[in-house]
C-alpha cells in the first residue's frame, strides 16, 4: 500500500503539471469551486429542512430549497476524529489511518504516504484552505498538520480537545501559534452567563469586551481566502466546531425572550450562528459572480449529538426539546445506524436542479473519488480508495450513477455495514445481528435468525473489509492479544498526547 500511495503522488505531482495556466484539459469554469461544510455535532432534526420547527436555519434551509437534500447520506463514523479520516482519505473504517478519537490517550496522526482530497485537489491546481478543526495530527507529528497534506491555508484548532473551548487560549495559524491572551482564566467547562441584550459574559475572562469567540475567528478567515481565490478554482473545507457542546453561544439572539430553558436557547443559537455563516459564504460568492460556478455540500460529522450537553438535568433534554433525533436507532458514539446517518444538502446553480430529494446512498468516503470526477481527474488515477463518486447524482445521471454494494463501518471493536435496506451489526467478535430499516428503522428485532444465507455474506464482508491498525484493536482482539500483536511488531508504547 504505502509502494502504491508514493506512485500516486507521482501521479498528483504529473497533474499539478498537466493543469499548468493554458494547458487544462477543460475550461476553468468546468471545473466548479467546491465548497465543503461539515458542522461538528449537529443532529439530523437540527435542520429546518428536516423538520425543525423551533430552531431558524434559513440559509442551510436555502441549500436543500435550491439544491438537493440527501436521506441516505453517512459519516465516516461515530464521533469526530475517525469520521474526518475517512472524509480526508476516501477510505472507509476498516482502511482508514485515524479509527478513534484516541486510543489510552494516545491520538493518532495522518502519516507522510497518507493521500488526501486536498492534495488531489491541489494537484489539479486548486487553492486549498481549511478553517476550523482538523483533528487529524497535532504540531507534534510534523507530516500530519494539514499544510503537509495537501492544504495551502490553515487556521484553525489542530487538536479537537481544544476545540472544546469557544474562547481558546490559542488557535493555529498555519505552523504559527495565534494566543489569546483576553480568554486566560476561561474554563471551556464552565457556564458562562449572558447579559440583558442576549451577549456572552464568558466565564473567568477579565474583560468580556476583548474576548474572541473562536467561531467568528475562524470563519473571517475563510472569507477572506473566498476572496483572496476568487479568480482561481479552490477547495475551502470549512470544519466549523457548532454545535458542539459545551453549549455557549456569542449571542442568543432571536432566543433571547423565549421562554425555554438557558441550555436550550444556547443550543438553538449554536445552531443559527452556524446557519449565519453559511448565509455569509452564499452571499460573498453573489458577490464575487462565482456563486454559478461553486459546489457546496453541507454535513454533519456524526449521528445525533446533543446528550451529555445539557445544563440542567430538571429539565427535558436538548434532543427532546427540540425532536431532533434521526430516523433511525443510533447516536454519536454507537455503531447503530443512526449513528453514521446525518443531514447532508448540496447546492450547485445552474448544475443541480433545486428542489430534489436523493435517496442514494452515499457515504464520507465517496467524497474523494466525488471531487475528483467533478475536477476531471480519470478514477484510475485515484487508486485505493473505498468510495464511489456521486457525481453523476449531482449532475442529475441518475442513471449512470454507480451504487455500493454495501457500506462499513468499524468502532470501538464493533462493526457495521448497510446493504440496500438492510443493516447490519456485530459486537466486537459476537454474533452478527441484522435490521431491515424499511420496516424496522429502531433497529429492535434481529431477523438473524431467518437470513443465514444473507448474514454469512455480511460476516465475509466484514471480515474482508478490516485491515489491523497498530493503534487500535481489532474486532474481536483482547486488549493482551492486542499488546503481544504490538510487541511481536516490534511497535512501542507511545506517549500520552491526548492533548497536544
Amino acid at each position: 500500500m504505502l509502494n502504491t500511495a508514493f506512485k500516486f503522488r507521482i501521479v498528483i505531482l504529473l497533474l499539478s503539471f498537466c493543469v499548468a495556466p493554458g494547458v487544462t484539459s477543460a475550461a476553468k469554469s468546468d471545473r466548479p469551486n467546491i465548497v465543503l461544510i461539515i458542522s461538528d455535532d449537529l443532529s439530523w432534526g437540527d435542520l429546518g429542512c428536516y423538520g425543525q420547527k423551533q430552531i431558524l436555519t434559513p440559509n442551510i434551509d436555502r441549500l436543500a430549497k435550491e439544491g438537493m437534500r440527501f436521506t441516505n447520506a453517512y459519516a465516516g463514523n461515530s464521533v469526530c476524529a475517525p469520521s474526518r479520516s475517512c472524509l480526508m482519505q476516501g477510505l472507509h473504517p476498516g482502511h482508514a489511518r485515524v479509527r478513534g478519537n484516541s486510543y489510552e490517550r494516545y491520538r493518532e496522526g495522518l502519516a507522510k504516504n497518507d493521500v488526501t482530497v486536498a492534495e488531489i485537489l491541489k494537484g489539479a491546481g486548486y487553492a486549498t484552505g481549511l478553517f476550523g478543526k482538523w483533528g487529524l495530527g497535532l504540531m507534534g507529528q510534523p507530516e500530519a498538520i494539514p499544510t503537509r497534506q495537501g492544504f495551502d491555508e490553515f487556521f484553525g484548532y489542530l487538536n479537537q480537545r481544544k476545540a472544546h473551548s469557544y474562547f481558546p487560549p490559542f488557535l493555529w495559524d498555519n505552523t504559527t501559534r495565534v494566543d489569546y491572551p483576553a480568554h486566560a482564566g476561561h474554563e471551556h467547562h464552565s457556564q458562562s452567563s449572558y447579559d440583558d441584550d442576549g451577549l456572552v459574559i464568558p466565564f473567568g475572562v477579565a474583560d468580556p469586551d476583548k474576548a474572541k469567540f473562536s467561531f467568528n475567528e475562524i470563519h473571517n478567515r475563510s472569507l477572506d481566502f473566498i476572496r483572496d481565490h476568487k479568480d482561481e478554482p479552490f477547495f475551502l473545507y470549512l470544519a466549523h466546531t457548532l454545535p458542539h457542546g459545551p453549549a455557549i453561544a456569542p449571542e442568543l439572539g432571536p432566543y433571547r425572550d423565549k421562554l425555554w430553558a438557558i441550555g436550550h436557547k444556547e443550543w438553538a443559537a449554536m445552531v443559527t450562528r452556524l446557519d449565519q455563516g453559511v448565509g455569509d459564504v452564499l452571499a460573498l460568492l453573489e458577490q464575487l459572480g462565482i456563486d454559478d460556478n461553486t459546489l457546496i455540500l453541507f454535513a454533519s460529522d456524526n449521528g445525533h449529538s446533543t446528550h451529555g450537553y445539557d445544563r440542567d438535568k430538571s429539565v427535558s433534554p436538548i434532543g427532546q426539546h427540540f425532536n431532533s433525533f434521526g430516523p433511525t436507532r443510533g447516536r454519536k458514539g454507537d455503531s447503530y445506524d443512526g449513528a453514521f446517518r446525518v443531514p447532508a444538502v448540496a447546492r450547485w446553480p445552474g448544475r443541480l436542479e433545486a428542489g430534489r430529494v436523493s435517496d442514494h446512498v452515499w457515504a464520507f468516503w465517496d467524497f474523494l473519488p466525488t471531487a475528483a470526477d467533478l475536477v476531471g481527474i480519470h478514477s484510475a488515477s485515484v487508486p485505493n480508495v473505498d468510495g464511489v463518486s456521486f457525481a453523476p447524482t449531482l449532475r442529475g445521471e441518475s442513471k449512470s450513477q454507480k451504487k455500493h454494494d454495501y457500506l462499513y463501518w468499524e468502532f470501538n471493536q464493533n462493526q457495521a455495514v448497510r446493504t440496500g435496506n438492510w443493516f447490519a451489526h456485530r459486537k466486537s467478535g459476537g454474533k452478527v445481528e441484522l435490521y431491515d430499516l424499511a420496516i424496522d428503522p429502531q433497529q429492535r428485532r434481529n431477523l438473524a435468525e431467518q437470513n443465514q444465507k444473507l448474514i454469512r455474506h455480511i460476516g465475509q464482508w466484514m471480515d474482508e473489509s478490516h485491515t489491523p491498525s497498530d493503534v487500535w484493536p481489532s474486532p474481536g482482539e483482547s486488549t493482551g492479544d492486542f499488546k503481544v500483536r504490538l510487541h511481536r511488531a516490534g511497535v512501542m508504547p507511545r506517549e500520552v498526547n491526548i492533548d497536544g
